[in-house]
C-alpha cells in the first residue's frame, strides 16, 4: 500500500488499514474525484480535498455502520452501531473543518502598498 498517493493518504485518515481494507482504491479515488482529483495525477487535488474525501469516505462507513450493525447486547456481548456512526460523523466533520480552516488561509492575503506620493503631505492638495 502507497500511503504517498492521494487514496493511500485517505487510507490513512479513516485508518482503514486492515487487510482487505473496508474501502477499496476505486472507491476512495471516486470520493477524490469528486474534490477534484484526476486519477493518476497527485498534483491535480490539494491537502483541503483530500481531507474532504477522506470525510466523505468516514460518511459512507458511518451509514454503512448504522445501517448494518445495531445496538445489540447480550449476556456477554455488547455491540452499538449508532454510537460508532456518530464517532465516524463526528471525526468527518472535524476533517472538513481543517479543510474549510486551510482554505480560509490560503485564501486570506494581506499586501503592503508602498507609498510613493512624492513629498506632498496627506492633507495637502494637488494642483497642476
Amino acid at each position: 500500500m502507497d500511503y504517498t498517493t492521494p487514496a493511500g493518504q485517505v487510507r490513512l485518515l479513516i485508518a482503514d488499514l486492515a487487510s482487505p481494507p473496508i474501502l477499496d482504491d476505486p472507491m476512495l479515488e471516486g470520493y477524490l474525484g469528486m474534490h477534484g482529483y484526476v486519477t493518476g495525477d497527485a498534483g491535480s487535488i490539494e491537502l483541503p480535498g483530500i481531507w474532504r474525501a477522506a470525510a466523505d469516505a468516514l460518511d459512507a462507513i458511518a451509514t454503512s455502520e448504522a445501517l448494518t450493525s445495531k445496538k445489540i447486547r447480550t449476556q456477554d456481548l455488547s455491540t452499538d452501531g449508532p454510537a460508532v456512526a456518530a464517532e465516524l460523523r463526528k471525526q468527518a466533520a472535524a476533517l472538513r473543518y481543517k479543510a474549510d480552516q486551510k482554505d480560509a488561509e490560503d485564501d486570506s492575503f494581506f499586501e503592503i502598498i508602498p507609498f510613493c506620493g512624492g513629498t506632498r503631505l496627506e492633507g495637502e492638495e494637488w494642483r497642476s
